[in-house]
């Protein structure tokens, strides 16, 4: 927000707020509608608010990592000059009564911790903390581990310098700066103190501070750090904008996107990473806005709604960060080998009829599948959620799933945590007291949101949950979710201010769990997430417009939740909102299929025998293709799991030494040993940009070096490429994940000048990561380390 224009203050009771609409402002008249994302940058240069700039350490104790921070105290101020109005910073003496009561520059706490070699936490308050010390539900096991032992302290001129294996952390006393190196003593970022700035006297930028507003005396962080030449930030959830986030201002507040080409988001994280060789994570549930050197070119301003701010500093390159930010938030559980087959679906299949013809004509089609999804028109009424089959359309719901399970298909269902004042159960959640309350005890909308946050309607849901777990249902469908009610009480005692945000990560855990709990697996298919949600696999990209742009989206935002450390991603194949176009569900297909999870989804028609003969073909190929590869993409999957690592990846990931790697937004790595590049319009090549070494085209065989390519697709419009010196481990095709024989497994070697090759083989039945290395003998190639010998029959091609 520029102070030379329009300024906008909204009170609120919680918090002063600036609300970003979907729908464009018009001038003099700006939108506000219920549950648009919560933007809180206007807070931090509102001229009526009272600003508390991070100045020295008045004591610090170097063992225990504990001190005291000096705050200086400001305001925002006209400036005008050559006829033109500017807001500064002018610093300012208290202003309450009676005066000996109250500190024009308070002394607050503030520390350093070190989780591990690679982890430094940072913490500071404005004020009274009185929960600082509860259990998180966005860390693994509820809090951080403490590991001060890997990291060594000495005393330098004006502060102390802690020393690690893999970097240094210097505090600064006065002017106070925290600042992070890398083990070569490269510079990757430091806090930004007012002395920075020298050009505050003309722009109001922010250093290190917290806002104290003018309406109710809320307090919010303002983190800012140093932003340095060329540097590259990405992450921040399941973004749908460009890649680099470097530019740009980006709003964390979990919002039904309504698609998948704006800048609001299903999927917000409150991490990022950058190409300096760091990464943050802003451990909140508050609203967060981030500016990315959008406003001012060099500073990072990371504007945090919560009163304190705790921060997690993470350094190395993009896989160690990733693993080291997992390791605290959890990564994700490995999900079964059916999920990785395809799932067929529609909005909506209404009966048992329906669901047993599709099953039907996928096996006469011989289409290889492992899921039907039956949406929103299972229930009596459709969309109204009872969590009970439509007894006038499902004769024996219970047998159907059965028969087809026995066929090779699991069912999945979809459901919503909204309950619509019509619904059977609304009147019983409204007499327990399950769900979300306004101020006077009312709910805050038409309909009954469930409160996560209260046991009991934890319970309750996922007694309802059980019962359909139990009938045999594989998956359910975790939709929505994106709209808890920010003016709610919620029965943890806090607002929506700290309840919206977390909502996601409640609602993913209460299914995973109770699923976990009934069938031993760790699968749900959902839409919203916060931080830690990676630990409930899986996530879908959305209601996807069925056009070129929003498929080229769809990858932009699989591969920023990729670098938010999520593993396993999907997203609906051919778009959502309409009959997907022939030729876009053509190319979009193979983009779905060389995806961890594959679902067809949508406006009907999705099944392929709806587009004709040479079309239904065609879909069987290429889903044959993700059949037979099926071992490569469960190994890939299990060293996910192990590492943090996304299925669907940024070439920089892989190659972050590469500078063009970090450039790549268009095409991505499916897992380590595989790249692709989607056909996002019609045509019959493009240009690919191969990073590292020679690549190997998976179809032809031609042999590519590091740099950019004109490649042509064949039969499939899409360009797949292989590392060279890959085993790619294949097996014989199958029509469900079922009837698979993992005794025999193909290796196919992919080596233009390599002698020597590997790759991975876990088997299901025992989800241990093993690797099988190779070396030439001849024209041909043999195993080298084998330790599958007794139960797999490999064969090498």
């Amino acid at each position: 927000m520029n102070i030379k224009h329009k300024l906008l203050i909204v009170l609120g009771t919680t918090a002063s707020l600036c609300v970003q609409s979907q729908i464009p402002d018009q001038p003099g008249h700006p939108q506000y509608i219920l549950n648009e994302p919560v933007d809180i940058s206007g807070d931090f240069y509102d001229f009526t608010n009272t600003y508390y700039l991070a100045d020295s350490l008045a004591a610090f104790d170097v063992d225990r990592g504990t001190g005291q921070l000096v705050y200086q105290r400001y305001e925002n101020s006209t400036r005008l000059a050559f006829n033109n109005m500017m807001g500064v910073l002018r610093k300012v003496n208290a202003n309450e009564f009676p005066g000996n009561e109250y500190t024009a520059a308070p002394v607050l706490p503030f520390s350093i911790e070190f989780v591990s070699p690679r982890t430094v936490r940072i913490r500071a308050t404005s004020g009274l903390q009185t929960l600082r010390d509860e259990a998180s539900l966005m860390l693994m096991n509820g809090r951080a581990p403490v590991d001060n032992s890997s990291w060594k302290v000495s005393t330098i001129k004006d502060g102390y310098q802690y020393s690690g294996v893999y970097g240094t952390v210097t505090i600064h006393l006065n002017p106070w700066h925290i600042e992070f190196r890398d083990k070569n003593g490269n510079f990757l970022t430091r806090t930004v103190h007012l002395n920075d700035l020298s050009s505050s006297a003309y722009i109001p930028q922010l250093p290190f501070s917290y806002v104290r507003r003018s309406s109710d005396y809320s307090r919010s962080f303002h983190a800012a750090f140093i932003l340095s030449p060329d540097e590259k930030i990405f992450g921040c959830g399941e973004s749908f904008t460009r890649l680099d986030k470097r530019g740009q201002k980006v709003v964390l507040w979990t919002d039904d996107a309504n698609g998948v080409q704006n800048e609001a988001m299903y999927k917000p994280i409150p991490f990022f990473m950058s190409s300096r060789g760091y990464g943050m994570f802003m451990h909140t549930s508050s609203p967060v806005t981030c500016d990315f050197g959008k406003y001012f070119g060099n500073v990072n301003s990371l504007m945090i709604g919560d009163d304190e701010l705790d921060l997690f500093v993470f350094l190395g390159e993009p896989k160690d960060i990733l693993d080291e930010y997992t390791s605290l938030t959890g990564k994700a559980a490995m999900p079964p080998l059916w999920s990785f087959g395809l799932w067929m679906s529609r909005i909506t299949y209404f009966s048992e009829e329906d669901g047993r013809q599709v099953a039907k004509l996928l096996r006469q089609n011989r289409i290889p599948s492992d899921v039907i999804h039956f949406d929103t028109g299972w229930f009596e009424t459709d969309w109204q959620c009872d969590y009970k089959f439509a007894p006038s359309r499902f004769q024996d719901a219970a047998k159907m799933i059965a028969d087809l399970k026995q066929e090779g298909f699991h069912i999945s269902l979809w459901q919503l945590p909204y309950f619509v004042p019509k619904n059977s159960l609304f009147q019983e959640i409204i007499d327990k007291k399950l769900y979300v309350r306004d101020a006077k005890g009312n709910t805050p909308y038409e309909d009954a949101t469930l409160d996560f946050s209260n046991p009991d309607a934890v319970a309750w849901y996922q007694g309802k949950i059980a019962d359909l777990l139990k009938m045999g249902v594989g998956a359910i469908k975790v939709d929505f979710g994106e709209a808890a009610p920010y003016s709610g009480v919620y029965a943890s005692g806090k607002t929506g201010f700290y309840e919206h945000n977390l909502y996601p990560l409640r609602y993913n855990k209460a299914v995973a769990d109770i699923t976990r709990e009934i069938t031993g697996e760790n699968i749900i298919w959902a839409r919203s997430t916060w931080a830690g949600s990676q630990r409930y696999p899986l996530h879908w990209g959305g209601d996807a417009e069925c056009t070129d742009n929003a498929m080229q989206s769809e990858l932009r935002g699989g591969l920023s939740l990729g670098l938010s450390g999520f593993s396993f991603w999907s997203h609906d194949i051919g778009g959502f909102i309409e009959k997907s176009p022939e030729d876009l569900y053509r190319r979009w297909l193979p983009f779905g299929m060389l995806t961890s999870h594959s679902r067809c989804h949508g406006a009907p028609p999705k099944e392929p025998w709806e587009y004709g003969t040479l079309f239904n073909d065609y879909f069987r190929k290429v889903v044959e293709l993700k059949y037979k590869l099926m071992p490569y993409v469960y190994a890939q999957a299990k060293y996910c799991t192990e590492k943090g690592l996304p299925m669907v990846r940024a070439l920089f990931v892989e190659y972050p030494e590469d500078p063009g790697a970090w450039t790549i937004e268009n095409e991505y790595l499916f897992g380590s040993d595989l790249l692709v590049a989607p056909m996002f319009e019609e045509a019959t090549g493009r240009d690919v940009y191969l990073p590292g070494g020679k690549w190997i085209d998976y179809f032809t065989g031609k042999v590519y070096s590091q740099g950019w390519h004109r490649i042509m697709t064949g039969e499939m419009p899409v360009i797949l490429l292989v590392r060279d010196g890959s085993v790619i481990p294949h097996i014989d095709l199958a029509q469900s994940t079922m009837e698979m024989d993992w005794s025999k497994i193909n290796l196919k070697v992919f080596s233009a000048s390599t002698s020597e090759v590997s790759g991975f083989v876990c088997l299901p039945s025992d989800n241990i990561l093993h690797k099988v290395s190779l070396v030439k003998s001849g024209n041909t190639y043999k195993l080298t380390k084998n330790t599958l010998q007794s139960c797999v029959a490999f064969r090498i091609l």
